[in-house]
């Protein structure tokens, strides 16, 4: 693992270093294992803090150089992109509900109900979520464990900068219809939003459940219930 951090790294300063045949291995062997959940863009730590592995998001930006525009058919449909599209729902345990659409390097765990939805590269989905009707999953979002996005809701995707913390829902939240989550924004445990509620970055939270306001800038406490 370090030896790809090493050469991502390297390329990433030198972009002379970006044709060769190690990084693009190396690129392709680090889309792969985040296609299947082994790296993550961001990982949750035992004390509730979040790290990103910039590194990653790096080889997640230079593997787009290194695709080649291809013409893909499904039935009447023609799409033209450089990006294959992920398959293997059954083997996964994947329900997809036509017309879903993950790319290929989003990770979905077992159980995970796509209804008619979009699910971008560096995503992480977990066991037994279900991304709604319409809902999109930015790159590099960070969904956990029986977390419901409503229909309409729309989670940004963050690639650059590099270090730059991606959209965090955590386990069993739910997120109401239409809301919109961007700017790595990240929503604690269980917690509810109504729905139409916008999270920035730097959203203010008014905590007022208690004696005096208490205020949180882009992150949902666990256990909250958030209203426009």
């Amino acid at each position: 693992m370090e030896q790809l951090k090493t050469i991502i790294e390297n390329a990433w300063e030198d972009i002379s270093l970006r044709s060769t045949q190690e990084t693009k291995t190396a690129i392709e062997t680090i889309i792969e294992q985040v296609d299947k959940g082994e790296l993550r863009t961001a990982q949750p730590n035992e004390d509730g803090t979040w790290t990103v592995n910039d590194w990653v998001k790096k080889a997640i930006i230079m593997y787009f150089p290194i695709r080649k525009m291809e013409v893909q058919e499904v039935g009447i449909f023609e799409f033209h992109d450089k990006m294959k599209l992920k398959s293997g729902y059954a083997a996964l345990g994947v329900r997809a509900v036509p017309h879903a659409v993950a790319r290929y390097g989003a990770y979905l765990a077992k159980n995970v109900v796509l209804m008619p939805s979009y699910v971008n590269i560096g995503a992480f989905v977990d066991e037994g979520t279900k991304i709604g009707r319409a809902a999109t999953v930015g790159s590099c979002a960070q969904i956990g464990k029986d977390v419901h996005l409503s229909g309409g809701v729309g989670i940004g995707g963050v690639l650059e900068p590099a270090q730059a913390a991606p959209v965090i829902i955590e386990d069993g939240a739910f997120i109401g219809s239409r809301c919109i989550v961007v700017e790595g924004a990240r929503i604690g445990k269980r917690a509810v939003l109504g729905a139409g509620v916008t999270i920035t970055g730097s959203s203010k939270i008014i905590d007022v459940t208690g004696p005096e306001p208490v205020e949180y800038i882009g992150f949902v406490p666990e256990n909250s219930v958030v209203i426009p």
